[in-house]
C-alpha cells in the first residue's frame, strides 16, 4: 500500500483465471491503464498450466468503475479467461510479527501430511502468508511463508511432529539474512559421503566386523569417541601406506553432494568438512569438490607403514563445534550465518553451535536435537532449507556447460 493510500480507500481486486498463455499479465494492465489506476499489489501463479492472476487496484474516477468492468470482462472472454472483480477497502491486513519460512520435504508430499502442517501452524498461532514450490524432484519441496508467531515455538511445534508425519521440515526466519553469504560445514562419514571411511581400511586390513561394531556403538553415543577411535585406529597397526591410494579411489559421495557443493560455491558460500575420520582422505576431497575448509585426524605413517595411532589434535564432538567457530572467524561469517550437517552423535555440538543444523538421515537421538532433519538420500535436498529452487539450480548447470 502506498504512504498515500488509506486502509479505508476503495480498491478492486480484478481475479483473471484460465489456461496460461503469453501476453495475459500485459493484456491485463493494459486493459486497466485506460482507466487511471494504480497498482496496490499484484499475484500470480501458474499450476499445470493454469494461472490464478490478482491484481489489486485503485478505484477508477467517479462513474468509471461499471465501464472498468465491463471491459475487464470482455478482454478476459476474448483470450478465452474467466474474470472476476470484487469491491473492497485498503490492502491486505498487515502481517504479524514473527515471520518465519517453512520449507516441508516429502517423498512424496502427500495431502495429508500437507494438512497437518497447515493445521500446526494455525494451532501455533501462525497464518500462512504465501506458498511456494521449491521442487519437484527427487523431492517435493514446498514453502510456507508464515507470520505472526516467534521462529523457535513454530520449530517446536512443526519439527517434533515431522517424522510421524512422514516428511522434513525446517523453520528458519525470514529476513535479508537468508540470502547473506553463509558458511556450510559437513560432516564427511555417512553424509558427504556413503561410506565409513575406517572400516574401509579396516576391509584391507581383515578387521571390519570388530571395527563396524565399535563404530555403530560410537555414532549411538554409547561410547566415548575419542577412546572408540583410538581403539579402531590400533586394528590398522601394519598396513601398507599404499592402501590410502586404494581407499581413496572406494569412496563413494552421497547423490547430491556434488550438486549441493558446485551450487553453493556459486552462490558465495563458503564450504568444508570436519571429520572424525582421517586427512588422507579428507584432503584428496577438499582438491576434488574445491572445498575452503578440510580437518580430520590423520593416520600416523612411520616407514611406509600405519603405526596404528593417529597424530595432532583429535576431531571429536567438541572439536567439530570448535572448528566450526574456527572456520566461521576465518570466513568472516557470523555463527548465526552457518549451516552444519552430520548424522552421528559426535556431528550434535556442532549442529547445535550453527545457525541451522541439519540432521542427514541421522540416527534417533540426532534427529530429535537437531533443529531439522533431512531422511531423503539426497543431499542437494539442503539446498530446499535454503530457499534455493530446482530450477535455479539446473539453470546454473545449463549456463556453466553452455
Amino acid at each position: 500500500m502506498s504512504a498515500s493510500q488509506s486502509s479505508d480507500d476503495l480498491t478492486l481486486l480484478v481475479k483473471i483465471f484460465g489456461k496460461d498463455r503469453p501476453g495475459i499479465t500485459a493484456g491485463l494492465f493494459d486493459t486497466l491503464a485506460a482507466y487511471s489506476v494504480d497498482v496496490v499489489d499484484i499475484e500470480q501463479v501458474v499450476t499445470r498450466g493454469r494461472m490464478v492472476l490478482c491484481a489489486l487496484v485503485t478505484q477508477p474516477p467517479a462513474g468509471l468503475e461499471g465501464d472498468l468492468r465491463a471491459t475487464v470482462h470482455s478482454w478476459a472472454e476474448s483470450m478465452k479467461m474467466q474474470a472476476e472483480i470484487i469491491s473492497g477497502r485498503g490492502d491486505n491486513r498487515p502481517r504479524g510479527l514473527g515471520r518465519s519460512l517453512v520449507t516441508v520435504l516429502g517423498h512424496p508430499l502427500t495431502a495429508e501430511a500437507t494438512a497437518q502442517i497447515a493445521a500446526r501452524i494455525t494451532k501455533a498461532g501462525g497464518n500462512i502468508d504465501r506458498i511456494f514450490r521449491l521442487a519437484k524432484y527427487p523431492v517435493t519441496a514446498v514453502e510456507f511463508a508464515v507470520s505472526g508467531v516467534e521462529t523457535e515455538p513454530l520449530r517446536t511445534a512443526l519439527v517434533t511432529d515431522a517424522a510421524a508425519l512422514g516428511v522434513d521440515v525446517a523453520v528458519v526466519s525470514a529476513g535479508l539474512h537468508r540470502r547473506a553469504q553463509r558458511l556450510v560445514v559437513m560432516d564427511v562419514d555417512s553424509t558427504l559421503i556413503q561410506d565409513e571411511v575406517i572400516e574401509l581400511f579396516a576391509g584391507h586390513a581383515g578387521c571390519e566386523d570388530k571395527v563396524a561394531e565399535v563404530t555403530a556403538a560410537a555414532m549411538r553415543g554409547e561410547l566415548d569417541f575419542e577412546q572408540s577411535l583410538h581403539a579402531r585406529v590400533a586394528l590398522l597397526a601394519g598396513l601398507d601406506a599404499s592402501v590410502v591410494d586404494k581407499v581413496r579411489s572406494e569412496v563413494r559421495l552421497t547423490p547430491g553432494a556434488r550438486t549441493l557443493i558446485r551450487t553453493l560455491k556459486r552462490l558465495g558460500y563458503q564450504v568444508g568438512v570436519v571429520s572424525g575420520g582421517f586427512t588422507q582422505v579428507t584432503d584428496d576431497l577438499k582438491d576434488r569438490l574445491g572445498l575452503d575448509f578440510a580437518q580430520a585426524n590423520t593416520l600416523e605413517i612411520v616407514d611406509g607403514k600405519l603405526t596404528g595411532r593417529v597424530t595432532g589434535e583429535i576431531v571429536d564432538r567438541a572439536g567439530k563445534a570448535r572448528l566450526l567457530r574456527r572456520f566461521a572467524a576465518e570466513a568472516g561469517v557470523p555463527l548465526s550465518q552457518t549451516v552444519a550437517i552430520g548424522d552421528g552423535a559426535n556431528d550434535l555440538d556442532m549442529l547445535n553451535a550453527a545457525g541451522l543444523g541439519v540432521a542427514f538421515n541421522a540416527k534417533p537421538v540426532v534427529r530429535e536435537a537437531a533443529h531439522t532433519a533431512v531422511n531423503v538420500p539426497f543431499l542437494d535436498t539442503v539446498l530446499y532449507l535454503l530457499g534455493v529452487t530446482r530450477e535455479e539450480v539446473e539453470a546454473a548447470d545449463a549456463h556453466e556447460e553452455g
